[in-house]
């Protein structure tokens, strides 16, 4: 698993805190130590919350919607070139339309700016986080 996160933090740089949820795989040993080293915050959900973590979970939906429920894996080599297919379409080519139907690598060329709003009494409850906003580029798979 750290050989994927070091792979990101070389692409892309390393975030402040990664939100995880209590799965084994994220309380390990391993990614403490990897995450302490790198100054990176495991932010971890509560036990039994997956709306703590609700754009992570509607990426996963998405993962296994479009990409593993729709490929045949003949052996592992073909399963990580089918998901790595996907995975450069999904951060690529296709457009996301919380990001200006853009695909989130054009976040790492050109930033992405709100779009002005009319005023709206929802404002002034404060900035509302959209998901896929500026911290896109630190949660590409």
């Amino acid at each position: 698993m750290t050989s994927a996160l070091d792979e990101a933090v070389r692409r892309f740089g390393a975030p402040r805190v990664i939100r995880v949820d209590q799965g084994c795989q994220f309380r390990s040993r391993e990614l403490d130590l990897w995450a302490y080293v790198k100054g990176v915050t495991l932010d971890f959900s509560r036990p039994g919350k997956p709306t703590d973590n609700a754009y992570a979970e509607a990426f996963n939906a998405r993962v296994r919607a479009e990409c593993l429920d729709q490929a045949w894996f003949l052996d592992l080599d073909d399963a990580r070139r089918k998901v790595e297919d996907w995975r450069v379409e999904y951060n690529e080519v296709r457009p996301h339309s919380a990001i200006g139907d853009r695909p989130p690598m054009a976040l790492l060329v050109r930033p992405w700016t709100r779009p002005r709003l009319p005023p709206s009494p929802a404002l002034s409850l404060g900035m509302v986080q959209v998901p896929g906003g500026d911290h896109t580029a630190r949660e590409l798979v």
